[in-house]
């Protein structure tokens, strides 16, 4: 074969291990599927997510109370005897919520021992339909139970259908599970399913106390078609303060279990735009690909089990591969790794392929490609935030032209190497080239043995390339094709890796891909080392580059399907008679310039910011009128107590509106002796290492958000020491989502092209008032 035929093989190659690594690893969904009765049926499971996510349903509002029923009475058709569980819950940060859990359970002919499928129905305060988030997990199992029980199939095993309400403002559902009701002693392993956005792959995460094997191999055994996963994620998921019910049922309970989560799509989640119609059928059919043949596996398997001593490293292959091997395996091939590092080296030397000046000489494209990278990408995309100031109000960190940014972003790093490696490839040969980039690459993995075990598979394409070499040693000239073929394991294992970490943490991190994909680009150095027009190929990808930035700059516009993210509020302040409207937003619209003017005051006021995911706080304000809103009653006594250095206060405060949250907050930071709410007390929270009480230990001033479902009263005890300078002072916040509207406020509906933004206390009005004791 000509050496034209065989580079344009090599690089034909590369591109269709690119392609694979992005398919065969989800369902294609295609409508009218075959809807047999004992199947999962997307369709069937679409209808589910058209009733529950046509509508915002959180908590307290009449919608949620509609979907309750609809899940309800799917359940109780399927000759299921249904129970609700209702309760406040207070949880370690000072969330105090009446949530309300759907439950069912069907006997198996064990010892009681039970399998829970697992999702939340409430959608996020105020404005999200919560389709994907998580009406898609509610649709997940109410199908997959009904083709279960269609089946008649005989269990072993209970199977539990726990339906948790209240996730959305702080998992207090499952935590009034794992506390109160008698079936969670039952419980052995869980099934969640998640979203974080409206498509992409469902990636299984794993949760457990102890290590990972036995839930591994069980994963394994239930042969999943489509499984997508990695120990490496499982290894970063451990490290991070985690938020799904499933880390309550594990860290209260001790219950493992998998969440079965999507993110792609990133800029819907808790959004207005969370709708039926954007979820992704294919995602939707494969969260049914994990539970149908999970819920089958274990509803006979011995789930007292599943506990193991031992970790496995694992990950996905395309076509439904899923390898595992043990941790005991890391030191050994990392001792493979760099022997056999040395003893090519050593080989390489005695047959005159390497030379010394040369291979050090290899270091310095490689330090430049990879700072180079980094440093480009993220001045790109702080030029991006410049240039395009509206992406800030996007506060998932993904604007809904990322997807652009992130393949321009990966081209421009890519680009960069090629161009440094056409400046230096002719003064050292490819193989001199390549010791550099793998000597890095097992450094890499010695560190991430250590510090990231689960990211130690990342060992493979090095022995690939410690295969590479010995061929570039063996021949002056090596077969392209051949060395395009062994750079396949690099691009399968890390090139999702390289995409997928800006589509999870936002684009902030597309520097991290930058050098990433430099990384990769490095282990290729066997291939593009022996082209002669490197140059060319960055050429191409800066073109490409460009192409993707253009069509990003024609898509950097809000419009109906990419509506802009606004919010507005208004704080009555009842102890000093003034009233003014605020905004979280960084750049004005056509909305809110009815309210803030052309040139929006920037804001002063030091109002508390009020809890959000992301800590907003207020940017722009203006005056407004005060208007007749029912203020709430409030009653402050003091409480008999014997001990002479305590004091002890009951405060009741009881809405006289319909009110959707109240927030407290007490400004002279006093840690409470102990704090009550509506006859619960908080627990103890650890951060950083450190253990916290939200009332006694306290890092923050808030100390109480309450969401309201009703106007039953919020009913408070407390003491603390009893010293003339110690006197607590609260500033109540009571908030109703009903600024929208207001007559008397004259606030008008958005137009299309906008959605409330969500995250922050949004669209609502809010009487605050001080209460002290600094009086007395």
């Amino acid at each position: 074969m000509s050496k034209r035929l065989t580079g344009l093989l090599a690089f034909l190659l590369l591109i269709l291990a690119v392609w694979i690594s992005f398919n065969f690893d989800q369902p294609n969904y295609h409508s009218g599927e075959s809807m047999t009765a004992t199947a999962f049926s997307t369709d069937r499971a679409l209808k589910h997510v058209e009733k529950i996510g046509n509508i915002p349903h959180y908590v307290g509002s009449a919608a949620h109370s509609e979907v309750r029923n609809y899940i309800v009475d799917q359940l109780q058709e399927m000759g299921l005897e249904v129970q609700t569980q209702e309760g406040y819950n207070l949880d370690a940060r000072g969330t105090l919520v009446l949530p309300e859990n759907i439950l069912a359970r069907i006997k198996g002919s064990g010892n009681g021992n039970a399998l829970i499928l697992m999702t939340h129905y409430d959608s996020a305060p105020h404005s999200s339909n919560g389709a994907s988030d998580a009406g898609s997990g509610v649709a997940t199992i109410l199908e997959g139970l009904r083709a279960f029980l269609e089946k008649e199939t005989p269990h072993q095993n209970d199977i539990i259908i726990l339906f948790t309400d209240a996730e959305e403002l702080g998992l207090n559902g499952a935590e009034l599970f794992v506390k109160d009701h008698p079936w969670a002693r039952d419980a052995k392993l869980a099934l969640n399913f998640e979203a974080r956005g409206s498509g992409g792959n469902s990636f299984m995460l794993l949760e457990t106390n102890g290590s990972n094997s036995r839930l591994i191999k069980a994963f394994k055994a239930a042969n999943p078609k489509f499984p997508v996963s990695n120990s490496l994620a499982y290894s970063i998921y451990k490290m991070l303060p985690n938020d799904t019910d499933l880390t309550v049922l594990r860290e209260d309970a001790n219950i493992n279990g998998y969440n079965f989560a999507f993110i792609d799509d990133h800029f819907d989640y808790h959004t207005a735009m969370d709708l039926p119609a954007r979820l992704d059928c294919s995602t939707l059919k494969q969260q049914g690909s994990y539970l149908m043949p999970l819920l089958d596996y274990f509803k006979d398997a011995d789930l007292d089990k599943l506990n193991s001593d031992r970790d496995l490293i694992y990950f996905n292959l395309p076509f439904g591969e899923f390898v595992t091997y043990p941790y005991d395996w890391i030191i050994p091939m990392l001792i493979v790794a760099i022997s056999a590092f040395i003893l090519l080296l050593i080989y390489g030397m005695r047959r005159q392929a390497f030379k010394i000046g040369d291979i050090f000489f290899g270091f310095l494209p490689m330090l430049i490609s990879l700072i180079a990278s980094g440093i480009g990408v993220w001045l790109f995309w702080k030029a991006c935030l410049f240039l395009y100031p509206g992406y800030d109000e996007i506060l998932q960190g993904f604007p809904y032209n990322g997807y652009n940014y992130l393949a321009a972003g990966i081209l421009m790093a890519i680009g960069i190497c090629f161009y440094v490696y056409h400046l230096f490839r002719k003064k050292s040969g490819g193989k001199n080239l390549f010791i550099a980039p793998l000597l890095l690459w097992i450094i890499v993995c010695a560190l991430l043995s250590v510090y990231l075990t689960g990211a130690s598979y990342f060992l493979l394409p090095v022995f690939f390339g410690l295969i590479q070499l010995f061929v570039m040693i063996r021949q002056e000239k090596p077969n392209r094709a051949l060395m395009a073929l062994l750079c396949f394991p690099a691009i399968v294992l890390i090139a999702p890796f390289v995409w997928s970490l800006p589509v999870a943490l936002g684009l902030k991190m597309l520097f991290a891909s930058g050098i990433l994909a430099a990384l990769l680009f490095l282990l290729h150095i066997p291939v593009f080392g022996y082209f002669k027009k490197l140059k060319t190929f960055g050429t191409l990808c800066i073109i490409a580059f460009a192409v993707l930035v253009i069509i990003a700059h024609f898509r950097s516009g809000f419009n109906e399907n990419r509506p802009k993210p606004n919010s507005l509020v208004y704080v009555q302040d009842l102890d000093e008679k003034t009233a003014n409207f605020y905004s979280y937003d960084h750049i004005s619209d056509d909305w809110t310039e009815k309210i803030f003017g052309d040139d929006p005051q920037v804001h002063t006021n030091p109002e508390s910011n009020f809890s959000s995911k992301y800590g907003n706080g207020f940017t722009f304000s203006a005056e407004a009128p005060m208007i007749d809103l029912p203020q709430p009653s409030v009653i402050l006594s003091e409480i008999e107590n014997d001990t002479a250095n305590i004091s002890r206060y009951s405060m009741k405060i009881a809405p006289n509106r319909p009110v959707n949250r109240v927030e407290i907050y007490e400004l002279n930071d006093i840690n409470f002796q102990d704090f009550s709410a509506n006859g619960l007390a908080a627990g103890s929270l650890k951060k950083a290492e450190e253990t916290y009480h939200v009332h006694g230990k306290r890092w923050q001033e808030r100390v109480l958000t309450y969401y309201a479902t009703n106007r039953d009263t919020l009913r408070l005890e407390f003491s603390f020491e009893n010293r003339p300078d110690h006197k607590p002072k609260f500033v109540i916040y009571e908030s109703a989502y009903d600024l929208i509207g207001n007559r008397d406020l004259g606030v008008e509906k958005r137009p299309k092209g906008m959605i409330p933004k969500p995250f922050i206390l949004n669209d609502a009005t809010i009487l605050k008032k001080t209460v002290s004791l600094e009086k007395e």
